[in-house]
């Protein structure tokens, strides 16, 4: 009995079956995490879906951006709709209601304490201890699961606040939230994100943005953290957390951590993107 945590995958269903094969996932007594970003700008998020959906209890997936920009789409604001989404083939699926609801349900963070790892999509603000972190994650968590989540995916998209607040309220504070579990990269030591910046890791320690778990003021630094969402970071073990998005999409590699000794499996991909675009 094993459990493989994998980066984001992003519609590449092949190389999922290949990374699969790879580590002799059993589906009977292993247990699969994924880091989110399932779905979008590869051919077969679709599939992908079905697959983590079919695996019940055995799966656990945390949402990433890419999810979440589905779950906007299918709930009707198909003017988010970029020209390199891959996602008409889930939208126009007989199961459609059935995956979305599915995918809805799953949580932005994961904390397994027996096995000392917490899995999320994206970053924490150096403010949030572990307890804080599952508090904020709750709160978007309850309403994603309640008959109020059109209402939060109207209210998704933007990129302030960008300072995080205990006096935050309303879609404000959901949407703060919501940008760090699934699109943090860097923020300063304040914890103000910077959203806008994607590119290559910078590890200049006089920057005043830098990468959201270098911050030595960070209040999860004894946490055990896994994320994806970075993929020119690439595979990444250090400082207590472990970035497991190594560029599938861009033909980089699918990797697993197998989180019971920390041994990392990659399979080669064939890329269904240019490295770069976005």
């Amino acid at each position: 009995m094993s459990t493989y945590a994998i980066g984001d995958i992003q519609g590449c269903y092949r190389d999922l079956l290949r990374l699969l094969e790879a580590i002799n996932f059993d589906r009977n007594n292993d247990t699969l995490w994924c880091v989110g970003d399932l779905v979008n700008r590869g051919p077969q998020s679709l599939e992908v879906l079905r697959f983590f959906k079919k695996l019940g209890d055995k799966a656990i997936v945390t949402l990433g951006n890419h999810d979440l920009h589905l779950l906007a789409v299918g709930n009707g604001h198909t003017d988010y709709l970029k020209p390199k989404d891959t996602l008409h083939s889930v939208l126009q699926a007989p199961d459609n209601y059935e995956l979305l609801t599915w995918l809805r349900h799953c949580p932005l963070l994961h904390h397994d304490q027996s096995l000392n790892f917490t899995m999320i999509h994206a970053g924490l603000p150096p403010q949030w201890d572990l307890a804080t972190a599952q508090q904020c994650a709750r709160e978007v968590e309850t309403v994603l699961k309640s008959a109020q989540y059109p209402d939060y995916l109207a209210n998704l998209y933007g990129n302030e606040p960008k300072k995080w607040s205990d006096k935050l309220a309303g879609w404000e504070r959901l949407r703060f939230i919501t940008n760090c579990f699934t699109r943090m990269r860097y923020c300063n030591d304040e914890g103000k994100l910077a959203l806008k910046n994607k590119g290559t890791p910078r590890w200049n320690t006089k920057d005043s943005e830098q990468p959201w778990f270098l911050l030595p003021n960070r209040a999860t630094r004894s946490e055990q953290i896994i994320f994806g969402h970075w993929s020119t970071l690439g595979y990444y073990a250090k400082h207590n957390v472990y970035a497991l998005d190594t560029g599938c999409l861009w033909g980089g590699a699918l990797t697993a951590l197998r989180l019971e000794d920390q041994q990392v499996f990659s399979v080669q991909c064939t890329g269904e993107r240019i490295p770069g675009e976005d």
